[in-house]
């Protein structure tokens, strides 16, 4: 677990499914990720993702709350998800975040990102970590940018342009 002055970064349990869920079929959510809104299906499986990537892989992603009402806030963490992308970023720590609509706004993307950066620079051996965003997410470039993402390149993923960012690892 870790906390920040807002913010609850915790392993996922089950009865996060409706409220992960329900963020992943609010349009103003997944409409610069996801073509259309999760079934529950989809969110089940993604939350038995987020639990194998740490039984596997030593890190994943956490359920963020807000500290003071532990009302669920969305999704941050890293993965190797095995993308089929050039370049190639199989093996790099892929870091990923999502917040329900209704905490757009607030600064928690960023001040979680920081903090599971910090995580990783603690606790990864990756040299760098990267992350993927959707040219039209204006708002989580300025998250990687505040978080000290650098955008490397231009790639196709899912027969669309997506743009890459890198960060180096900050020695401990």
């Amino acid at each position: 677990m870790i906390e920040t002055d807002r913010l609850r970064l915790r392993l996922h349990v089950a009865d996060d499914l409706a409220a992960s869920r329900a963020m992943w079929s609010d349009p103003l959510v997944y409409r610069h990720i996801l073509p259309a809104p999760s079934t529950e299906q989809q969110a089940w499986s993604r939350l038995l993702s987020y639990a194998g990537l740490w039984a596997l892989g030593g890190f994943g992603y956490w359920a963020v709350e807000e500290r003071s009402s532990g009302v669920f806030v969305g999704e941050i963490g890293f993965a190797d998800f095995k993308r089929d992308i050039t370049p190639s970023i199989r093996g790099l720590p892929e870091m990923g975040w999502v917040l329900t609509s209704a905490h757009h706004g607030k600064g928690y993307a960023t001040e979680g990102v920081r903090a599971a950066l910090t995580w990783a620079d603690q606790h990864l051996p990756a040299a760098r970590t990267v992350c993927l965003i959707n040219p039209e997410n204006a708002a989580s470039i300025r998250v990687a940018g505040k978080a000290g993402y650098t955008e490397t390149h231009v790639a196709t993923f899912n027969n669309a342009p997506t743009l890459m960012f890198e960060r180096a690892r900050f020695a401990t």
